[in-house]
Order: C-alpha cells, then structure tokens, then sequence
C-alpha cells in the first residue's frame, strides 16, 4: 500500500480527476484511494460543481477533449475560482497549440499525454502537491513579512507615544536599544534573540503611559505613594503586552528591566538567575542612559558617572558579563550614545 499523501494539517491531499472516460477513473480510484482524498468528476460541467461543492482541491487534474467545455476552459475557470489548486492536463493529443493554450490559458502546471501511465500520473500528482505546498509557504511567508511591517508600526508608534508624554524621555527608548543590542551582539545572542532584545528595548517604559504625566515632568521630590505609581510601569507594561507569544518574550524582558541581581529591585524582587538575560542587558543600557541624560529633578550626571555607577555594583545589582561588556564598548570600542531611529538588530 503506498503511503498517504499528507498535507500541512496532517490529511490527505485532495485529488480531484476529470474525464468522461468511466473505466479510467474507476482504475485511478482504484490505484490512488489510500494515497489521496480523491474525486472524480465526468465532465467539466460536473467538475465544476465539485468544485463548488466540495473544493478546495490541492491538485485537479483534467482530459482536454471532453463533451462540452473542454479541459483548458475548465482548468482556465478553475485558475480564477481557486487560483491556489495545481492543475494538470491529460491530452491524448500533444501539439504546440494545446501546450500554449493551456499555459497561457489555463495555467497548467504540467502536460501528460495519454495513455498515461499510473506511476507517471502518480509521480506529477506528488510533485503537484509539493508545488502546492511551496505556494502555501510562500504565501505564509509573505504574510509574515506584512505582518512584521505592522508590528514595526506599532511599536514605534508605541515608543513615540511614551517619548511624547515625557519630554524628557526624548531618544531615551532608542538610545538604550541601541546600546542594549551592542552588549547583546558582543554576548553573542541570535538574531532572533536580538530582535527580542531590541523591541522590548523600544517599549521597555510603554507601561508609564498608565503614570499621570505631572509625575514623570515634576522637578521636585515625589512622594512615595507616587514613587510607587512610577514603580509599577514594569508590570503595567507586561500586562500592555503578556498575550504575545510566549516563545517571544518580550514582556517578561520589560517586567524585569528594573530587577537587580540582589533582589532589591522591583516590581517583584527577582534575584539572580530567576532574572532573564534580556532584562539583565536592559537593566544595564538603561541606568547608563538615564544617568547621562537630563531629568526633570537633576542635570545630566555624564558618562563617566554612569560608567563608574555600574562597575561599582557590578555583581550586586548589575549582571557582571554584561557590566564589563558593556564598560569595554565605550572605554575600549569608543561606543557613544546617540539616538538610532529604528534601532536595528543587524
């Protein structure tokens, strides 16, 4: 018994075959009813209703000369009703013109001449249905591509909206992707890693949309009930994003930005490893960028003083690899902070 011709969600694939020839579908029904989910249909009138009726079929395949409307005018319908079925044509009479008919009318994707042997007809359904499939991950694939065009959409609409409550917040979102994709090249994370890294680098403060703007721009103290509020963006920001995929998490990287290694950061005190790597390169990118940058309540404190920051607590709130990675970029490589619009993980 051959094997079943499965397709992406695990049936067979299905088969529909037209031809008024009664004694020749029995035999192909007979030799192919366990490897595919065949159909059979005697004329083009008959298959066309099939295949409203019970489409969409993976692979048609269909004699030219039939009573009525012959195999390219059906196979030409077939092309505009379910553009994704792969077609073939049996023809027991092969010329130029049948060939160019049914390539530029109908589409064909294979011509066989009858009599067709079982195993040849067999051979160009299989590899019919891998054309099909190649064209569902084509596809897919495209879909994918828009997809992530729009994703890149909103997470830099995303990040405009948090700079834009917070003037002080300015370039800060991309300067720390920028900075935090460096380290995680120098760690040698992958490049799906490193997208991770770098979208949740541009949302990491999306939670403080949910802090009243006078807190984020006020010069003075805050009061602790507000300093709470502001405390609370991390877990507001993975609540904003949790139902992404899991195997994508981007998420859990923004609730942990604020963790340190001694478990005296917050929002839920993780200590060393229970804090993942991505949270570990932000909490470093971060501190280094909000020391050199100005606050409503301080001046810039420079460079150096962030420098000095993170090597003085390497170990104790900052992963150790990432400090020194992140130390040798900028005393060793010259890595400046500068705003990258689009920070990219290339």
């Amino acid at each position: 018994m051959e094997p079943m011709r499965a397709n992406a969600e695990g049936g067979k694939e299905r088969v529909l075959l037209v031809d008024d020839d009664q004694n020749l579908l029995e035999s192909f029904r007979r030799l192919f009813k366990d490897e595919f989910e065949l159909f059979t249909a005697e004329s083009a009138q008959e298959a066309l209703s099939v295949l409203s009726v019970c489409g969409p079929f993976t692979v048609i395949v269909s004699d030219v000369k039939m009573p009525g409307m012959d195999g390219i005018e059906l196979l030409s319908r077939v092309s505009r009703a379910a553009p994704d079925t792969v077609r073939l044509l049996l023809t027991g009479h092969a010329d130029l013109q049948i060939a160019m008919d049914a390539a530029n009318l109908g589409g064909v994707y294979r011509i066989l001449t009858k009599p067709c042997p079982p195993e040849l007809l067999r051979f160009s359904i299989i590899k019919a249905c891998e054309h099909a499939q190649l064209l569902r991950d084509q596809r897919e694939l495209f879909a994918l591509k828009r997809c992530k065009v729009l994703l890149e959409g909103i997470v830099q609409g995303f990040s405009a909206l948090v700079e834009a409550r917070d003037a002080y917040l300015a370039g800060h979102q991309q300067r720390v992707t920028s900075l935090a994709l460096a380290m995680g090249r120098e760690l040698g994370l992958t490049p799906s890693e490193l997208d991770t890294l770098r979208i949740a680098g541009l949302l990491h403060d999306i939670g403080k949309v949910y802090v009243p703007a006078d807190f984020l721009n006020r010069p003075g103290i805050l009061r602790q009930e507000e300093l709470s509020i502001i405390q609370m963006h991390p877990e507001v920001g993975y609540d904003i994003l949790k139902h992404l995929d899991q195997d994508w998490p981007v998420a859990v990287i923004i609730r942990q930005h604020h963790e340190r290694m001694d478990g005296s950061g917050y929002p839920q005190g993780l200590m060393d490893r229970f804090i993942v790597q991505g949270a570990r390169i932000l909490a470093v990118a971060d501190v280094v960028d909000a020391m050199c940058s100005h606050r409503p309540y301080r001046p810039s404190l420079g460079i150096n003083a962030a420098l000095a920051e993170i090597e003085k607590n390497r170990g104790r709130l900052y992963d150790e690899r990432c400090v020194d990675i992140c130390l040798a970029l900028f005393r060793e490589r010259g890595f400046k902070l500068e705003t990258t619009p689009g920070a990219t993980a290339g």
